[in-house]
């Protein structure tokens, strides 16, 4: 399964349709803001920053936004009792939520990985406990707030509700024997490139853990949501240009070694968009997208073997649980 390419024209028609985007200022978050609102759908950009919000949606606005709509959310997620105050604004707004795209996310070569004021890895909190959220923490407590929701919109004849979390191929790189403790969350290698690359694989794994978990639940309960998990590619999103651009000769590495590896934050986001609009997933082939990690192209591929464990989905549930009882949330 899968396409020789993937247009804007294929997305589902999403009139009436709300969608919510975290990280969409910047990068894959505002080309699918972008293409999503384009197919006619009420999308809030979740950004920390109001201002690059308010110049994104001007942006966005100029390059044409036909008759959909772009407002900003104010989504932090350097802290989990931040993101529940973010849902919770989205729950006095709106009354449906029919996509929830969980993209943003710490790049490994944006800084040194460090410990929040609660003892958790930054980068786990904003990649995964924060951002998946929907199966009890981790993108668990932005999403776990907002399933009820999504699940009264699923309840709707003619709904097609997803939850979306963008990950990445790197979750390949570790096979974590536990995931049954915070220690076991805080994963960190260390400041090479090599060990940052490893420990930004181990959140993107836990957010594929996370869908799948997600997935396994609203079957059980006969709830008609769809979980994806699309890996966007190698991109050249605003965070990796930063780190190419501050090392030795940077502007000229930059020039090439974008140009020769990397792909434009479009076509990143194109595997994003389909998770959350392609017609295929709520086609004849519906359950085999279910819980799917996708590649570029809309490859349901298979996804590693510690990404399918049973095992280490439910010890990331019940620690993330553990976790967001600690911190009240």
């Amino acid at each position: 399964m899968g396409r020789k390419s993937i247009r804007e024209e294929d997305l589902v028609d999403l009139h009436g349709k709300v969608v919510l985007v975290t990280g969409g200022n910047a990068g894959i978050g505002y080309t699918t803001v972008q293409m999503l609102a384009r197919k006619g759908a009420k999308v809030y950009m979740g950004a920390r920053n109001g201002v690059r919000a308010a110049e994104a949606i001007e942006r966005l606005k100029a390059e044409n936004l036909g008759d959909g709509s772009v407002h900003w959310l104010e989504v932090d997620l350097s802290d989990p009792r931040l993101a529940s105050q973010a849902a919770k604004e989205f729950l006095k707004r709106e009354e449906r939520l029919d996509i929830l795209i969980n993209n943003a996310g710490l790049q490994p070569n944006e800084h040194h990985f460090k410990l929040t004021h609660d003892g958790l890895l930054d980068i786990m909190v904003i990649n995964y406990l924060t951002i998946s959220l929907a199966n009890r923490i981790s993108p668990f407590v932005l999403t776990e707030a907002l399933v009820p929701l999504m699940k009264r919109t699923a309840a709707e004849p003619g709904s097609d509700v997803r939850i979306v979390n963008v990950t990445s191929f790197r979750h390949t790189n570790v096979t974590p024997e536990t995931l049954a403790s915070k220690e076991a969350l805080n994963f960190n290698l260390g400041d090479s490139m090599t060990a940052k690359v490893h420990t930004y694989g181990h959140t993107k794994l836990a957010n594929i853990l996370h869908i799948k978990a997600l997935q396994t639940q609203f079957d059980a309960e006969g709830v008609r949501i769809t979980c994806l998990a699309p890996h966007p590619g190698v991109i050249a999103t605003p965070g990796v240009h930063r780190a190419i651009v501050a090392a030795p000769l940077g502007w000229l590495l930059a020039r090439v070694v974008e140009r020769l590896f990397f792909k434009s934050s479009r076509c990143g986001a194109m595997p994003v968009a389909f998770a959350a609009a392609g017609p295929e997933v709520v086609g004849p082939k519906h359950k085999e997208y279910k819980g799917a990690y996708l590649t570029p192209m809309d490859v349901i591929a298979t996804s590693s073997k510690s990404a399918q464990d049973p095992r280490l989905q439910k010890e990331l549930h019940e620690t993330t649980e553990r976790i967001v009882r600690e911190l009240g949330l």
